[in-house]
């Protein structure tokens, strides 16, 4: 049975066991959590040193600074573009479905609004001051700022810089087969992770905010449909049935987890093996993506931000809405891959179009089951860029891709 499948069922089966411990929670959250919770450990223990070396090895082979300049371009603007249609597309169908209509906002409800960072904070807090510190927090930004002037050193340096270059190529292959070797466990931790979120949020929560939930789960579903089929069917004439099919063991997890961070090791192993993404290329734009790239976040800020101005009986002008895309966009660049990150961010999307704080207590409730939609978007996304990105680089190894999954095929005949 392929790992897809496995964590399919275990997916499932979270889903009927933790309906029926809706009563119970404490159950699911005593004996069940804690499975989901070492195999969340796992993967994070893997995160810093994978996301380290592969962006060292994946600079370093890109072989000069101009081809790694272009890439990081294209990335770049690629993860924008794509995050700004998200918003859109989110805030269309908010107007269409009007998700707020009939709800009102609780009054003895406080939220304290998140700081909207400068510009040149932001750029100033991609530089580490202290490296080793970064690593040690978990800082994705300065991690991947640092990796990346690493790369670039030991590419200018040539041969002396190989023996630096072969130990982190080493360390990055330790990491990707500790992956294989956690994924094995997937189905179990997506199980025990699944439980206990349907058991707390069980259908008396979710029923009465059913229209908000449905229309981010709709958004993100077109989006994937869309955009993402679009990308690598434009840029890399892949079949989008078959990209679905090949990132779907990182959708699973990601959908689970609600961290794009955490997912990172599943979705490099998923790339590189099922959709043919170069190593070189997989080790720069997935991590990269992990960072700034949060187009599920971004669709589920507009719902979120008109659903909160429906709610109040306000109507948003074009205007407004234009500065929810461009703030949603821009906020996503400094989002961190971890679950509730979003929640967050929706504090700063409302606060730049005058909209009460207090509005986002409605979202507070069922933002774990909003959560498990975007991180899978988001993670998707990563994937389509990986592969467009490669295609125009001319380096996407579809052919030999296809030709091992017809290999395995027939090997299991």
């Amino acid at each position: 049975m392929k790992l897809t499948t496995k964590i399919l069922i275990g997916l499932l089966a979270g889903i009927i066991i933790g309906l029926m411990l809706g009563g119970s929670p404490e159950i699911a959250r005593t004996y069940i959590a804690p499975f989901g919770t070492l195999f969340l450990n796992l993967i994070r223990m893997i995160i810093v040193p994978l996301v380290f070396s592969s962006l060292i090895v994946g600079a370093a082979s890109m072989g000069d600074v101009k081809k790694l300049g272009r890439i990081g371009g294209k990335t770049v603007a690629f993860y924008l573009g794509t995050t700004a249609v998200a918003v859109f597309l989110g805030l269309l169908l908010a107007n269409i479905v009007n998700p707020g209509a009939g709800l009102s906002i609780p009054t003895n409800v406080t939220v304290e609004a998140a700081q909207t960072p400068l510009l040149t904070d932001t750029l100033l807090g991609m530089i580490p001051s202290n490296p080793l510190n970064a690593l040690v927090q978990g800082n994705m930004l300065q991690i991947i700022v640092f990796a990346l002037f690493l790369g670039i050193g030991i590419t200018t340096i040539g041969e002396k810089g190989k023996p630096f270059l072969s130990f982190f190529d080493s360390l990055a292959e330790i990491m990707y087969k500790f992956t294989a070797i956690v994924m094995s466990f997937a189905p179990i931790g997506v199980f025990a992770l699944i439980v206990p979120v349907v058991a707390v949020n069980g259908p008396s929560v979710l029923i009465p905010l059913a229209k908000v939930i449905l229309t981010v789960y709709i958004g993100c579903i077109l989006h994937m449909a869309i955009v993402y089929s679009s990308l690598v069917k434009g840029f890399a004439k892949m079949n989008p049935i078959s990209f679905f099919k090949g990132i779907a063991p990182a959708a699973s997890v990601a959908f689970s987890t609600s961290s794009s961070a955490g997912t990172l090791p599943v979705t490099i192993k998923a790339a590189r093996e099922n959709l043919g993404v170069p190593r070189g290329i997989c080790s720069f734009v997935l991590p990269l993506g992990a960072t700034i790239n949060m187009d599920g976040t971004a669709l589920y800020q507009g719902v979120c931000a008109l659903f909160v101005a429906q709610a109040l009986g306000l109507s948003l002008t074009i205007g407004q809405q234009l500065t929810i895309v461009l703030t949603a966009t821009l906020a996503s660049i400094g989002t961190a891959g971890v679950p509730g990150a979003g929640f967050i961010m929706l504090t700063m999307v409302l606060t730049s179009v005058g909209l009460p704080l207090e509005g986002s207590a409605l979202i507070a409730g069922i933002d774990r089951v909003l959560d498990m939609a975007r991180t899978t978007v988001n993670v998707v996304g990563d994937a389509a860029v990986a592969v467009a990105v490669s295609a125009t680089e001319g380096e996407l190894n579809i052919g030999l891709t296809e030709l091992v999954h017809k290999m395995e095929e027939e090997d299991n005949e």
